[in-house]
C-alpha cells in the first residue's frame, strides 16, 4: 500500500540542504524502517541524505542518474539515464531526432559512469536486497531522474522502497506513488516552480564535496 506523507500547508523555505536533510531525518525517525539503506542522487541530494544517514545510523550509498535535456532547451528534461543503461523518456523525448538522442543518452551514461568511479572508487552501490531502500534527493520536479533511480534500486530486490524529499511538485508525487511503497515529501506546494526556489541557499555541490561526504559517512557511521 502506498502512503504519501506531505505537508502542503508548510510554506517556510529551507535554509539550505543541511536544514532540509535534518528536517527529513526528524520525520523519518518516526517510521519503523527495517534495515534502512539511504541512497541518494548526486550531487545535491548527497548533502540531504548524509544528515538522514547520520541520524538513522544507516549506511549511505549512491544511485547515479543523469538528466537528458531537450536539444533546444537543455534545462528542460525529456528523459534520464543511469550508469547501468536504465532509461526513462517522456513523449517529447521519444519524438526528438533519434540519432541525436542515442548520442546524448550514451554521453550522459558515460558521465554517470565517470561519477560512479569518482564518487565510489568504481565500486557498485550497496545492495538493498531484503532491506528498506530510502531514496533521497533535494527535491522532485519532473521526477525523471528519481524514476530511473527507483528502477535501478528495484533490480536489487529490496523489501520496501521509500522516496524521501524536502519538496516536490504534487503531480510528480502522485505519478511516482505507483512505483514505490511510500513517498515522504515535507512540502508539496500547489504553485511549485523549481526546487531551488524553496531554499534560501541552493549552491552547487562539487565532485570533491560528494567524495568527502561519502568518505565521512563511511568513516563515522550514524548517530543515535
Amino acid at each position: 500500500m502506498v502512503s504519501i506523507k506531505s505537508s502542503s500547508h508548510i510554506t517556510l523555505m529551507f535554509k539550505d540542504r543541511v536544514d532540509a536533510g535534518q528536517q527529513l531525518a526528524a520525520t523519518l525517525r518516526n517510521y519503523n524502517l527495517k534495515d534502512p539503506i539511504i541512497y541518494t542522487i548526486p550531487r545535491g541530494g548527497v548533502v540531504c541524505a548524509y544528515e538522514i544517514a547520520r541520524k538513522l545510523k544507516a549506511p549511505l550509498s549512491l544511485i547515479i542518474t543523469r538528466k537528458i535535456g531537450h536539444p533546444d532547451n537543455p534545462e528542460y528534461a525529456i528523459g534520464a539515464v543511469a550508469e547501468d543503461g536504465c532509461i526513462e523518456l517522456t513523449a517529447e523525448g521519444r519524438a526528438v531526432d533519434q540519432t541525436w538522442l542515442q548520442h546524448k543518452i550514451e554521453a550522459e551514461r558515460r558521465e554517470a559512469e565517470r561519477r560512479q568511479k569518482a564518487y565510489l572508487a568504481g565500486k557498485p552501490p550497496l545492495s538493498a536486497t531484503g532491506k528498506t531502500a530510502v531514496i533521497v534527493d533535494d527535491g522532485l520536479a519532473t521526477g525523471l531522474t528519481m524514476l530511473v533511480a527507483i528502477k535501478e534500486v528495484r533490480h536489487m530486490n529490496p523489501e520496501r522502497i521509500v522516496v524521501a524529499v524536502p519538496v516536490a511538485a504534487v503531480d510528480t508525487v502522485h505519478r511516482l506513488s505507483k512505483d514505490v511503497d511510500e513517498i515522504i515529501a515535507l512540502q508539496t506546494p500547489p504553485d511549485f516552480y523549481s526546487i531551488g526556489a524553496h531554499y534560501e541557499s541552493f549552491l552547487q555541490v562539487s565532485d570533491e564535496e560528494v567524495v568527502a561526504i561519502i568518505k565521512k559517512a563511511n568513516k563515522k557511521g550514524g548517530e543515535k
